[in-house]
């Protein structure tokens, strides 16, 4: 390819256009195309997934266009009920759906792609751009452990063997043999590394994409450098460009971000760091049972509380719960988690231990109590707790009014929360000094820009 002039930059972003990964490539990308108002980037989604994220967003952005690719379902196709069925009828429909896509925002903008951007899922868009000579950059929306596990799938199957069979009665055995890992027991690997169905869809594209990340030309990963410096260097010795820019999030201060339903006038006439704050995120869902023995512990502790709970999973509480418990606690559909955390009287914070609501606890200093329920939560937990000693999981995985009472007495009033609240406060300073002007996330991120400019 000739001299390609910054101006003359095009970056096509693949979003997975599921659960909660859009939004935060979304933020990246408008971190980046409102730091380079001359590059164009096109944002490549399903109808479904790019309406609600673009609404309230990118009026004053006008380099920034998002485009709909085919979500893959037939027409009249009737949904079975199984799991992860529409990313399954997706996945079929790539790469091809997104060829398309940026052949539409070529002749549209008039302007050749000179880089791709993908969600690190997508391993095919390292074909893609090496077909149009472009690079391509990986952008992984979790953590630096459970990358870590992916791209070291091949030598922890082959060291430890697959199947249930493999691991019994050495689940606790961690894998020391992955730099920074030494904490983390077999048991905590995400399903589909050696536990789970490793031929489902889902297992073939994450091994898949361990295997091809190292040809991108540069990883971004939504994390700070100091949270595990052993993996980051290792992976940087894995990697042409490293790149921690966490938090995505952090600009991420749109319309809905308002306070709608009340949720912070109603904290500020609460005790300082006196409430329990629950979310688990925009998929995960708890069963009816643990719902209700949650519940049955909030009400025993006596905390007060505020849950971000969907209305149709309210009628899963205990009969008389909202009744009995209305004067020290509020259930809302929706909070701004990341101002809902930094508000000085909340405590704890009670999750799933997915990566983002991991990252924003600890910028807002705020010690978490957790049940994973898929994915990366298992090893983000065993991190928060046993390595970093950020907060507790949950006994045995499983909500009950006991566990609930025992993890809220230890994280909110015994001699323990002492030293959980230094360590949390001890990382919330390495957060804010990593986004701070020389900070590393700051430093990354215009690394990153400097690649934009002149792709």
């Amino acid at each position: 390819m000739g001299e390609t002039f910054h101006n003359d930059a095009h970056i096509a972003v693949l979003s997975f256009p599921f659960s909660s990964h859009p939004m935060p490539l979304l933020m990246l990308t408008r971190r980046l195309s409102a730091a380079a108002p001359d590059v164009m980037f096109s944002f490549f989604g399903t109808a479904e997934s790019n309406g609600p994220i673009f609404r309230n967003n990118d009026k004053g952005l006008q380099n920034l266009k998002s485009y709909d690719v085919d979500d893959g379902i037939p027409e009249n196709y009737v949904f079975t009920g199984k799991r992860q069925e529409d990313i399954e009828l997706f996945m079929e429909a790539t790469p091809n759906n997104f060829k398309k896509g940026i052949e539409v925002a070529t002749m549209d903008r008039g302007r050749k792609i000179t880089c791709v951007m993908s969600d690190a899922f997508w391993w095919f868009s390292g074909d893609i751009a090496e077909e149009m000579e472009v690079p391509w950059w990986a952008v992984w929306l979790g953590g630096d452990c459970s990358l870590s596990t992916h791209v070291y799938t091949d030598l922890i199957r082959s060291t430890i063997g697959v199947g249930p069979n493999a691991i019994a009665g050495r689940e606790d055995e961690t894998i020391d043999f992955i730099p920074g890992m030494s904490m983390v027991p077999f048991q905590d690997l995400q399903d589909g590394i050696i536990l789970g169905n490793l031929e489902s869809v889902f297992a073939r594209m994450l091994h898949r994409m361990g295997q091809m990340i190292p040809r991108a030309t540069a990883i971004v990963i939504n994390t700070y450098e100091e949270l595990n410096p052993t993996i980051i260097k290792d992976l940087k010795s894995k990697f042409q460009n490293c790149l921690s820019v966490a938090p995505f999030t952090l600009n991420y201060l749109p319309q809905t971000d308002l306070d709608t339903t009340g949720c912070l006038s109603w904290l500020d006439k609460q005790k300082p760091s006196s409430v329990a704050y629950i979310s688990f995120g925009t998929v995960g869902a708890l069963p009816p049972h643990e719902l209700g023995a949650l519940a049955d512990g909030l009400e025993a502790s006596g905390t007060p509380f505020l849950w971000s709970l969907k209305d149709n999973q309210k009628e899963q509480l205990p009969d008389g719960f909202l009744k009995r418990t209305k004067e020290r606690g509020l259930i809302v559909p929706w909070v701004p988690q990341l101002r809902v955390l930094q508000h000085m009287s909340v405590g704890v914070f009670i999750t799933h231990f997915g990566w983002n609501s991991v990252l924003e606890s600890i910028l807002a200093g705020v010690p978490m109590i957790g049940r994973p329920i898929f994915g990366d939560h298992q090893i983000n937990g065993r991190f928060v707790s046993d390595v970093w000693g950020i907060g507790v999981r949950i006994d045995n995985g499983v909500f009950t009014k006991d566990g609930v009472k025992k993890g809220l007495d230890l994280v909110l009033f015994n001699e323990e929360r002492k030293k959980i609240m230094e360590k949390v406060q001890a990382f919330k300073e390495v957060a804010k000094k990593a986004i701070e002007l020389n900070g590393s996330s700051t430093r990354n991120f215009s690394t990153l820009l400097e690649m934009v400019s002149t792709t």
